[in-house]
C-alpha cells in the first residue's frame, strides 16, 4: 500500500520511482484524484491510480526539471486530465514533453477537485516557476508538497548561484516558515517527509552556508 496519510476526506499516497527516487504523490478525495509530479514509470503510476479511484482529474507539476516530468506525456495519454504548473516553467515543460499545460499557476492560486483544495506557493529559485502546494484541512496539520524547493536538511539546488539561493531562501521563509506552524508536514520531491518544526532551527545555518 502506498498510503502515507489518511486525512479527513483526503487520502495521500506516495510512490518513489527510479532512476532518481522521485516521489509521485496521489491525493484522493470524494470528488476525484490529483497527481503531483508524473516523474517516471507510467506503469507504476497506473498502479498508484488504481489504489485510489482508478481515475485522474488533475496533474500538477511542481517544476520543470526532467526527472519530474518524465512520465507526464504517457500518463496523460492513458488518463486524459487537465494539467497545471507554475507559470514561468510552462514553456520548458511543454517543449520537453509535447504536453499542453492547461493552467498557469501563480502564488496564492487555489486548485484541486471537489473536496480537495490546494493553495499554490511560488518559491522562486530552484527553477523560475517552482511551486509548493499546501493542503489545509480542518483538525489536522497542514501538508506541503514542496517539489525540490524544501527538503529535510535544506533548500533545493540553486547551482551555487547566490542570487537564486537568496530568492529561494527569502520565499521559503516569508511564504512557508513564517506562515505555517511547526507541525506542518513537508513532503519533498525526493526522500522522506519532515516537519517545519524539525527544520526551523536550522534556518540560520542554511542561510550561512548558502544551500
Amino acid at each position: 500500500m502506498a498510503i502515507i496519510a489518511d486525512l479527513p476526506g483526503v487520502v495521500v499516497r506516495r510512490i518513489s520511482v527510479p532512476p532518481y527516487d522521485n516521489n509521485v504523490y496521489l491525493l484522493t478525495a470524494d470528488g476525484g484524484q490529483v497527481l503531483i509530479d508524473a516523474a517516471a514509470e507510467p506503469d507504476a503510476i497506473d498502479a498508484l491510480l488504481d489504489e485510489g479511484t482508478g481515475g485522474l482529474d488533475l496533474i500538477v507539476t511542481t517544476h520543470s526539471h526532467s526527472d519530474h516530468i518524465g512520465a507526464l506525456a504517457a500518463t496523460l495519454a492513458r488518463h486524459p486530465a487537465p494539467t497545471a504548473a507554475g507559470r514561468a516553467d510552462i514553456p520548458v515543460i511543454e517543449r520537453a514533453t509535447g504536453v499542453t499545460i492547461d493552467r498557469a499557476l501563480d502564488d496564492g492560486d487555489v486548485i484541486g477537485v471537489d473536496g480537495l483544495s490546494l493553495t499554490v506557493i511560488h518559491l522562486l529559485g530552484h527553477t523560475p516557476g517552482s511551486i509548493t502546494l499546501a493542503l489545509v484541512l480542518p483538525g489536522v496539520p497542514v501538508h506541503l508538497f514542496t517539489g525540490d524547493s524544501i527538503f529535510p536538511g535544506g533548500l533545493g539546488n540553486t547551482d551555487h548561484d547566490p542570487a537564486r539561493f537568496d530568492s529561494l531562501y527569502a520565499d521559503a521563509v516569508a511564504r512557508v516558515f513564517d506562515i505555517y506552524p511547526d507541525d506542518t508536514v513537508v513532503h519533498p520531491g525526493h526522500g522522506h517527509p519532515t516537519t517545519l518544526g524539525a527544520e526551523r532551527p536550522a534556518l540560520p545555518d542554511w542561510r550561512a552556508r548558502g544551500w
